[in-house]
């Protein structure tokens, strides 16, 4: 079975933000490739950011994707943690409550992403 790699962003009980790799299942599609499984969303929201971009820690609004189009990214959590991200990388943010994380261009240019809402 194929899979499609997710970098996961949640809080813990003691309201620490983590990461942690998700591999979400693919099953064969036929002609038109390998596909997982529908997700419910409630809506997509298209956005740039200036290349200053630094926000400190913060908490996700909702439960989100976050697809990366270009540019690059430095998530840190809350237990102090980092990781770089790059175009094409995927990271579900889940810590809506907790310490939450921060996030900072690591280019200096404007930065485009997709935000997916989930229900």
């Amino acid at each position: 079975m194929d899979t499609f790699e997710v970098t996961r962003l949640y809080a813990d009980t003691n309201r620490h933000s983590h990461f942690e790799r998700l591999l979400i299942p693919l099953h064969s599609a036929g002609s038109i490739g390998f596909v997982s499984e529908a997700e419910e969303v409630e809506s997509i929201i298209f956005r740039k950011v200036l290349p200053e971009y630094d926000y400190d820690f913060h908490q996700a609004p909702a439960k989100q994707y976050i697809i990366l189009l270009d540019g690059e990214i430095e998530i840190e959590t809350s237990q102090g943690e980092k990781r770089n991200f790059m175009p094409g990388d995927i990271i579900l943010v889940e810590d809506t409550t907790g310490k939450g994380h921060r996030t900072k261009n690591l280019l200096p240019a404007i930065r485009k992403s997709v935000f997916v809402t989930l229900k």
